[in-house]
């Protein structure tokens, strides 16, 4: 089977660090963390070029941080840090599958990594290389959520995929609400107007804004991801045109 036959050219996953973490409290999970990798080798191997955005919150979460006492500056750094050792995760267990994967930083780390260019980002992956996008946008004060839109928008993907630990987008936390409706398609509008969490409203507004969508899924299932690009597995899909 050939990226031809599906909609997809180029996409991005967007991971938390918490979808590597499994049942522990912290760190990574290297079993969890091998399926996933699997996970995204199975669509890869379709011929669809992917980029991955990761999180760090299985290791330091910046605003918890600033919430502990720290300055909010100097704790997102040390959130964009922990991206970059999940983003060497990543990059090495891909490697170990043989699969090409570069890392690239949005903070200059030249002894274990690239600094983020695009020109070279969207160069490795026409030679079919898996690309990871860690430390956010580099700046203080914005998620990884924002920097997955804004990474997916200047590589030229035609979606963003979002994998979480549900299976799509709910009215309410359906691990604390048994009565959460999960939705099947909602509006960029809709997700901000009903303040429905699963991204920050500033990555809602910048796919709004350049017609990106937003896929949401679980990653935790086994070929969940792999059923999603085919169509066949739950998701909620976040467009300019609602499916209702």
């Amino acid at each position: 089977m050939i990226a031809s036959s599906f909609p997809y050219k180029r996409i991005l996953l967007k991971l938390s660090g918490e979808a590597l973490m499994g049942q522990a409290s912290f760190g990574l999970d290297p079993q969890v963390l091998a399926r996933t990798v699997q996970d995204i080798i199975a669509v890869h191997q379709l011929g669809i070029q992917i980029c991955i955005v990761i999180g760090g919150g299985n290791i330091f979460r910046g605003i918890k941080g600033a919430s502990q006492g720290l300055d909010r500056t100097t704790s997102d750094y040390m959130g964009m840090l922990a991206t970059i050792m999940n983003g060497l995760a990543l990059q090495s267990a891909f490697e170990k599958n043989g699969i090409d994967a570069r890392l690239q930083s949005a903070l200059p780390l030249e002894s274990i990594c690239e600094t983020y260019t695009r020109r070279r980002a969207i160069a490795h992956l026409e030679k079919n290389r898996v690309m990871i996008f860690a430390a956010g946008t580099g700046n203080p004060y914005f998620t990884t959520d924002t920097a997955a839109v804004l990474r997916a928008n200047e590589m030229n993907c035609n979606a963003l995929f979002k994998g979480t630990r549900v299976d799509g987008i709910y009215s309410s936390d359906p691990h604390v609400d048994s009565e959460a409706v999960r939705f099947t398609a909602l509006t960029y509008d809709e997700v901000l107007q009903e303040n429905l969490r699963v991204m920050d409203m500033a990555a809602i507004a910048l796919a709004r804004d350049n017609h990106l969508p937003v896929i949401v899924f679980s990653i935790q299932h086994p070929d969940n991801f792999l059923k999603v690009i085919k169509g066949q597995g739950l998701s909620t899909v976040v467009t300019t045109l609602t499916q209702h």
